[in-house]
């Protein structure tokens, strides 16, 4: 099987990359007939994974994929820029207490596995954590935790979380994202220069300030911002969305590889297991928004998943869910992560370790 691999691993870059295009359609062009929302997200992240784990590196440049998460932003501040906001302001409450409650139930549940070894201490407190992968892979290998069973724990909840959230708003939706759009309308091109350039400023400065998710959270920001106000209009054609789509999905594909799966093959059974205990406490919250707070299924499904707003988002905007609810809870949700959970996993494995 490996002699069968090396013809293909030995070929130039380019060559690789038109292959993972070319299966990146495939995939999207099946999953469009099927109906399925996010396809432009979900057939480049399948392709990825079958290239990643078949032995052939590539990997997207780092520039490609802070772009498109800027992309992201403008897209989720055009769609939902002032819904977001009243979300947040006029319902914080219920939205702390959700995202409060969805963080300390998935640090007992990182807890109960280390107690019971079932995966070692600070490799499930640390993959347990319910977003920011990248931020919590750094934390982990600071900490002396096995960052590839992290990285490999932190990305697969990415994929399950997403073709899971894909499947459920196939149910409510008839159609994917960017179904039966004109691919090449007729656009404001001064706009749309203008969007890029708030775009390339705002990811340059979420950079340069080291702003959690800045990359995706600041030109959200300042898009919805300078839409409210009337100082700018958003321009997104669809064949822009479609490359962000695409990159997004590439980038978490593209994260696994053979030495990885190989690695994690003894846990994978365990680290599958937690994660569907994460979405099945996640969808607990979600049931309880629904029965209690007014919030549609679908939106309360979302909105409380672990992890991936960015994928979240492409999937919520193809489906007739409340996006500003859902936004506001997953952006406070990775603020709160980024910001909580560190010290919170290091109190964790520092007691685990203490009773040892």
């Amino acid at each position: 099987m490996n002699d069968l691999r090396k013809p293909f691993r030995r070929q130039p870059s380019a060559i690789k990359w038109m292959i993972l295009i070319f299966l990146s359609g495939t995939f999207a062009g099946v999953l469009q007939t099927l109906h399925v929302p996010a396809t432009l997200l979900l057939g480049p992240m399948f392709a990825a994974i079958l290239v990643a784990v078949n032995g052939v590196t590539l990997q997207l440049p780092r520039s490609t994929f802070l772009g498109a998460q800027g992309i992201i932003g403008c897209m989720i501040a055009h769609g939902a820029s002032h819904p977001i906001g009243s979300a947040m302001f006029s319902r914080w409450p219920l939205l702390l207490a959700t995202v409060l409650a969805i963080i300390a139930t998935s640090s007992v549940l990182g807890w109960l596995l280390a107690r019971q070894g079932v995966l070692p201490g600070a490799v499930a407190v640390w993959g347990s954590s319910p977003g920011a992968a990248n931020a919590m892979m750094l934390m982990a290998d600071a900490y002396g935790a096995d960052i590839r069973l992290v990285a490999f724990m932190q990305y697969l909840r990415l994929v399950v979380v997403t073709l899971v959230a894909s499947i459920l708003a196939c149910v409510f939706v008839s159609q994917g994202q960017l179904a039966g759009n004109n691919w090449f309308p007729a656009i404001s091109w001064s706009a749309l220069l203008a969007t890029l350039a708030l775009i390339t400023s705002g990811v340059a400065a979420g950079r340069a300030l080291k702003i959690p998710a800045g990359p995706l959270l600041l030109p959200m920001a300042l898009a919805a911002v300078l839409q409210s106000s009337g100082l700018m209009q958003i321009e997104l054609p669809p064949w822009l969305l479609a490359f962000s789509y695409a990159s997004l999905g590439w980038h978490i594909g593209l994260s696994f590889s053979l030495a990885t799966l190989t690695h994690a093959a003894r846990a994978f059974p365990k680290i599958l297991a937690l994660i569907f205990a994460q979405l099945l406490i996640c969808g607990g919250f979600g049931m309880l928004l629904t029965t209690f707070a007014g919030v549609d299924a679908l939106t309360a499904f979302l909105a409380t998943s672990p992890g991936g707003a960015d994928s979240i988002a492409i999937i919520a905007a193809s489906a007739n869910v409340d996006l500003g609810f859902v936004m506001a809870m997953q952006t406070l949700r990775l603020v709160l992560v980024i910001l909580i959970s560190p010290a919170l996993c290091r109190v964790i494995v520092r007691h685990l370790e203490s009773g040892k």
